[in-house]
């Protein structure tokens, strides 16, 4: 695994944002990478409870200026960066005012879903995409965590196709249990279909609850792994029916040798279609 790219996509990372199962994953996973000579990048949310100050985030000029094109509308992409401590690793933060500035994540005071949910994830998507083509970084794994990055693989399959960078890239997505109640806006499967990605590809989406989001991912990886020990009985029908290869959950004390190797003997092994 030397010297390969690996391209880590997550909804949350420790440091920046609170300890839980996914964060602390995404994060955990990326530093054992990183520490047997894997060549990685982190990408995330700035969201606006990051401490830019004690977190010393950055703007990358040369990185900022672009505007994607969600619904559309012009938004602006804003890069900042910072390193881990200690780790020797940059953390790119995807960010724009109207998405991110506010002080939550994903839910407002009445722990209602912010209704714009939608578009800040094709944001992050496509942000992440072009920011990574203009640093011409071409990844041999791309690894996405939570359901706020799951819309990346869709996007990956189908609007950047025709992307040569991405060419022979392998994309893994990690499931987690961490749902929400009720959906996203229902607008979500519009908005997709007008940067022009398929039917067969959006039918899942009309219904954007969490376990459809999922199935999405699911439907455009390579591999999936189990980050959470248990899922509801229809994603868990669903992984079995996919013909994705799978790594089942792992406790803590193997889970980062466990990616390592199934980055190594099932992922990099798989056959590009």
């Amino acid at each position: 695994m030397k010297d390969k790219r690996i391209l880590y996509v997550s909804s949350e990372v420790v440091p920046y944002l609170p300890e839980t199962e996914l964060s602390s994953t995404a994060f955990n996973v990326a530093r054992f990478a990183h520490s047997k000579g894997v060549q990685t990048r982190i990408f995330m949310p700035r969201f606006g409870v990051i401490n830019e100050r004690r977190h010393q985030l950055h703007e990358v000029i040369r990185l900022s200026g672009m505007n994607l094109i969600i619904n559309d509308m012009d938004m602006p992409l804003i890069i900042k960066v910072a390193s881990i401590p200690k780790e020797r690793m940059q953390v790119y933060f995807i960010d724009n005012d109207e998405y991110f500035k506010r002080k939550a994540m994903y839910t407002d005071e009445d722990d209602q879903l912010f209704n714009d949910n939608d578009e800040r994830m094709i944001f992050f998507a496509k942000g992440v995409v072009e920011t990574v083509k203009k640093l011409n970084w071409a990844p041999d794994i791309i690894h996405v965590h939570g359901w706020m990055a799951s819309l990346l693989p869709l996007y990956l399959r189908e609007y950047y196709k025709e992307e040569p960078l991405f060419a022979e890239s392998k994309i893994v997505t990690s499931l987690y249990n961490n749902e929400f109640d009720g959906a996203l806006n229902n607008e979500l499967v519009n908005k997709v279909k007008f940067d022009k990605i398929v039917e067969k590809k959006t039918t899942v989406l009309k219904d954007p609850n969490h376990i459809n989001i999922l199935k999405s991912a699911i439907e455009n990886s390579d591999a999936i792994i189990k980050g959470s020990a248990s899922y509801a009985e229809e994603l868990e029908d669903f992984i079995k029916n996919s013909k994705v290869k799978v790594l089942e959950f792992q406790d803590e004390e193997l889970l980062n040798e466990a990616h390592l190797n199934f980055y190594k003997q099932e992922v990099l092994e798989l056959e590009n279609v």
